[in-house]
């Protein structure tokens, strides 16, 4: 997990729907993930609609509080759009069961753990405890990054079977973050049968250089939910030897989880 990694989207990810509900939250897409506020030729560029539709398509989102139109007529999301997050982030039961394993891993690293879910290509950040070091991660809770070159991406793929995993991979764009990121479905694969096999991640600056992880996937008997949980530093001060040290205790972290998953938010429990 790095400092970008929960930071903006993608350019391009938001693409025009086939309906008119798949339109618009396209559009809400197009801002939301946008760095700052977005005019509405930035949108017509990101979203690939239509102009006439994408000015009805903005008057119904601001009309219904989920963009908000500036004074100098740019876009930016609104507050409902905080009370929709809020209430799903609270109500996440998965994010509850794991809270007090993330809080351990924490006490014993000292470094940021962070808990993921799997979203297509994509890992989503449903819960964060921030580092006690002074220099921090600026990711945040409920953003998305690339799954292929992320620790906890890595790990979380590493659940799925071949099937699944091959269909992700073929709608996976590689991009080179760094010089260190996959360029290929086929090192991600070789290294994907690595982390089966030891039963954990890392992020070796893929991402973003300068920033490693340690990550473990969080396999949940009788659910189809692939997610996975990390520790992340800055490489100055996380050596590739501490993170192999902490490995184990990630692992037994992950495994927690699932296990306390698996009881809490089995059948006619809800779940996340």
């Amino acid at each position: 997990m790095t400092s970008k990694e929960a930071g903006g989207g993608d350019e391009g990810r938001a693409e025009a729907g086939t309906g008119t509900l798949g339109k618009a939250i396209a559009v809400l897409e197009a801002v939301v993930t946008s760095d700052g506020p977005q005019r509405f030729t930035d949108i017509l560029a990101r979203s690939g609609q239509p102009r006439g539709t994408l000015h009805r398509l903005l008057s119904h989102l601001v009309e219904e509080g989920l963009l908000i139109q500036r004074r100098d007529l740019s876009y930016e999301p609104g507050l409902r759009l905080l009370t929709l997050a809020y209430r799903s982030w609270s109500a996440n039961r998965f994010r509850d069961v794991a809270e007090p394993h993330l809080q351990r891993l924490h006490e014993l690293t000292g470094e940021t753990v962070h808990l993921g879910i799997l979203r297509e290509t994509e890992i989503v950040y449903v819960d964060k405890v921030e580092s006690r070091q002074t220099v921090r991660m600026s990711s945040q809770i409920g953003k998305a990054s690339p799954a292929y070159c992320t620790g906890i991406g890595k790990a979380a793929l590493s659940l799925l079977g071949q099937p699944a995993l091959e269909g992700i991979l073929a709608r996976t764009e590689f991009h080179a973050f760094t010089p260190h990121t996959h360029r290929s479905a086929a090192t991600l694969l070789a290294e994907i049968e690595e982390i089966r096999r030891d039963g954990h991640a890392f992020d070796r600056e893929e991402h973003e250089t300068e920033i490693r992880c340690v990550a473990a996937p969080i396999l949940i008997p009788g659910s189809e939910l692939a997610a996975g949980l990390s520790v992340t530093g800055p490489a100055y001060r996380v050596t590739m030897e501490q993170l192999s040290a902490w490995a184990a205790a990630v692992r037994a972290a992950a495994r927690a989880v699932g296990e306390d998953a698996a009881i809490r938010l089995g059948p006619g429990r809800g779940g996340p």
